[in-house]
């Protein structure tokens, strides 16, 4: 991937692998990350395609209503085919619809921001979330990609996948700096993947946005493969001890849900 923090162009290295179908898929990634609906004069400047080739690939999207048109704006968006299609996986391939229960109660006894995040190709997707009793806005959203090696969430998967898929999700990385506590290289990660192994969650200290701290905890199954992770987050910095006297609740929330899961078949990383 060109830049992890550039979800527009996440698509890009994997749709050589696959020639037209591939890279059909990277220009419906492409439309997607705008979120928002986007001429083709946006598409191609964002996009490696020749100008000919793009333009098919979108007629072909759709037609197939993996796209919608609007012809008073001249703009594309992801169609109801895709929404129909994205609804689907959520129910069948994301930890939404078996977490949501322990979700509810987490965030009913706490009153903060929870969040649920699973691994895409070394990056974090939001796969749901409760809001505060008094909401902040804040980058994560349920749909949203983000930084793993800055993130509670993201850093909690990090910390327990196995060493090759580790050095893969760490390869992608680009290891931007958001915040003077952001971890800028990949000594600095590594070595707070062992802490994070020895206390068995992961704190975000305001390393991806000023002012939000979280606590995290991996999501794991009876063999250890990572399913996710789970977060009680703060915008509040001073937070940090309440934060860490929830660690006992996150970790057992994280376990419940692993237990749910038991039966449940996942995709593979």
């Amino acid at each position: 991937m060109t830049s992890q923090q550039d979800p527009i162009a996440s698509g890009s290295d994997l749709s050589k692998q696959d020639g037209t179908v591939g890279r059909t898929l990277a220009v419906l990634d492409l439309v997607a990350g705008f979120a928002r609906p986007v001429r083709f004069a946006e598409i191609l400047a964002k996009s490696d395609l020749p100008k000919a080739t793009l333009y098919r690939f979108l007629q072909a999207l759709t037609n197939q209503e993996m796209l919608a048109f609007d012809e008073d704006r001249q703009a594309y968006a992801p169609g109801l085919r895709l929404v129909r299609l994205a609804h689907s996986a959520w129910a069948q391939s994301s930890l939404a619809p078996i977490a949501a229960p322990f979700l509810d109660a987490l965030s009913q006894d706490t009153g903060e921001t929870i969040h649920l995040a699973q691994l895409d190709h070394g990056m974090v997707l939001y796969v749901d979330k409760r809001n505060a009793a008094r909401p902040v806005e804040m980058f994560s959203q349920s749909g949203k990609v983000g930084p793993s090696y800055c993130t509670g969430v993201g850093k909690a998967m990090l910390a327990y996948l196995p060493e090759d898929k580790l050095a893969d999700a760490i390869a992608r990385t680009s290891f931007q700096r958001y915040t003077p506590t952001t971890l800028a290289d990949e000594a600095a990660l590594r070595a707070e993947l062992i802490a994070i192994r020895a206390r068995k969650y992961a704190w975000d200290n305001e390393e991806h946005e000023p002012g939000i701290v979280c606590i995290a905890a991996p999501i794991l199954s009876n063999s250890g493969r990572v399913l996710g992770a789970l977060s009680i987050t703060t915008a509040n910095a001073q937070d940090r001890a309440k934060l860490e006297s929830y660690a006992p609740r996150v970790l057992q929330t994280a376990a419940s849900i692993a237990e749910a899961a038991n039966t449940w078949r996942f995709p593979e990383q």
